[in-house]
């Protein structure tokens, strides 16, 4: 399975987003070790930051 294509393919129709409170949180499958850190921010367009950093800075 091509993770990297399926989560893209998935974020860009609006089923996952960039929102870390989100239970459907792109990154999560960085987390998850599905998509690296550079994938994560070739999808969503912003670096990738561990949730708990991105609670505190994304509004």
């Amino acid at each position: 399975m091509n993770w990297f294509d399926t989560i893209k393919r998935y974020y860009n129709i609006g089923c996952y987003t960039d929102d870390p409170k989100s239970t459907m949180y792109v990154g999560k499958f960085v987390e998850y070790g599905k998509i690296t850190k550079e994938e994560y921010e070739t999808i969503t367009g912003d670096p990738y930051l561990k949730p708990e950093d991105n609670i505190k800075t994304k509004k």
